[in-house]
């Protein structure tokens, strides 16, 4: 069945945590065409990003901490994430789960400098959420689903929140979490939420 058309009407929608860099904006290809830009000669892309920590064994940055700081203002003037493109589907994925009564709920991890830009981002590309969480620590937000691309977030989130289906949206900086659902598009993530939907009848969903 379609989550577009699983759902009671009436029936409380599913919470569903949703990360942001990695799942919906693209956060790779945003720092590698801007390093590019203002470093010629490196001729990197997105899918050069098979590591987590990429930045440092990519570029010429000693250090996380080194990239962060030229992130800062490398937007033209604005963090790097305010210039980010989001994946194509995305935002019309996240527009189809709140059409049908689902909640989205923003858990992002962000540097102090991008908290502004952040919810400039949000608002520019329109996506349907009234709660947005900026937090290191993702499991202090209770959701019935969860999307993420972060082993560590994703291991923490298995391990706290048993009864959650959290999902692992596979990238190649992520291995398998035990646990995890793994989803390689919003078709398989859509899967899940109707799935988890069909799962908690009327009225067991979190409000």
């Amino acid at each position: 069945m379609s989550v577009a058309h699983a759902r009671v009407v009436g029936m409380p929608g599913l919470r569903l945590g949703i990360d942001m860099d990695g799942v919906i904006a693209d956060f790779n290809a945003g720092w590698t065409h801007r390093y590019n830009r203002d470093f010629p000669g490196r001729d990197l892309a997105s899918g050069h990003v098979v590591e987590w920590d990429a930045p440092v064994d990519l570029t010429h940055f000693g250090s996380m901490s080194a990239f962060w700081r030229w992130a800062r203002t490398c937007g033209e003037g604005r963090s790097l994430f305010h210039g980010l493109e989001p994946y194509p589907g995305a935002i019309e994925a996240l527009h189809t789960m709140h059409d049908v009564g689902h909640k989205i709920v923003i858990l992002t991890t962000k540097p102090s400098f991008a908290v502004e830009d952040t919810h400039d981002w949000l608002v520019r590309h329109d996506v349907p959420t009234a709660e947005i969480n900026i937090l290191d620590d993702k499991t202090l937000v209770d959701c019935d689903v969860y999307l993420d691309d972060a082993v560590h977030n994703l291991e923490a989130l298995v391990g706290s929140h048993p009864h959650a289906a959290v999902c692992r949206y596979v990238r190649p900086w992520n291995d398998h979490v035990a646990g995890a659902v793994d989803v390689r598009g919003w078709a398989d993530f859509l899967e899940v939420i109707d799935d988890a939907d069909e799962r908690s009848g009327p009225g067991e969903a979190h409000g």
